[in-house]
């Protein structure tokens, strides 16, 4: 199986607010994206990104595949890191939200800029964090990362059971559903699918038929097939 590509661990975990006094606020123009091709949580926020169609609010710079730092980090996002933190002792890692303003990164945190995308930039979009499942919605995130994701890292006869069993409980939930909380698509889709398009896992939905639909219904979605080439590890 292919080595997992490194992942920021979440040093910066600023938020974007509702007005002024929280010091971010969500304001065009103001913040960018800086997303690396290797790493799946990238990915997730590129999709989130596309779906509510932020090209013309919120840039996004999108770094080499390859690492060009010691650690895996970007020489390109070293400013960033050393403006909000002198001397910053750690590699410079994607996923970054920056603040355009003052030279400074926001967070590092996947699920923080996700969240923060969706409730505080999706008015020209679809309600990706609809009142009331934000709960449900790290529920499936923890499904992916320890159900799917670390059991198909193990790579033994443990790791496939615990993998399997996490299809079966998905396969059984789309059950009569569009998607993956109902009948409306939410960051927990976005989630899922960047997932299952993984190398890793995505040859693992073999015998699981909603599973498999899904995963090719989204995979045409205009929001979601443009970056499957981009992307260098999920599927073309």
């Amino acid at each position: 199986m292919s080595a997992p590509a490194p992942s920021a661990v979440p040093t910066f975990r600023s938020r974007i607010g509702c007005d002024a006094r929280s010091g971010y606020y969500a304001a065009p123009h103001r913040y960018r994206l800086h997303l690396s091709p290797s790493c799946p949580h990238c990915l997730q926020i590129a999709v989130t990104h596309s779906l509510l169609r932020l090209d013309d609010t919120l840039p996004v710079t999108l770094l080499p595949a390859a690492s060009d730092t010691p650690g895996g980090g970007h020489r390109a996002l070293a400013p960033l890191y050393e403006a909000t933190s002198h001397q910053y002792p750690g590699p410079a890692l994607a996923p970054v939200l920056s603040d355009d303003w003052t030279g400074r990164i926001v967070s590092t945190h996947p699920g923080d800029i996700l969240r923060d995308l969706a409730r505080h930039f999706g008015e020209h979009g679809p309600d990706l964090l609809p009142r009331g499942t934000e709960d449900a919605i790290d529920a499936v995130g923890r499904l992916c990362e320890r159900g799917i994701t670390a059991s198909a890292r193990r790579g033994d006869d443990t790791g496939l059971a615990t993998l399997l069993r996490a299809l079966n409980v998905l396969e059984r939930r789309l059950a009569g559903r569009e998607f993956v909380l109902g009948g409306q698509l939410t960051l927990a889709d976005v989630r899922l699918w960047s997932t299952l398009v993984h190398p890793d896992t995505a040859h693992r939905t073999t015998g699981h038929p909603r599973l498999s639909a899904y995963l090719r219904r989204l995979s045409e979605h205009p929001a979601f097939a443009p970056h499957l080439a981009s992307y260098s590890f999920a599927l073309a």
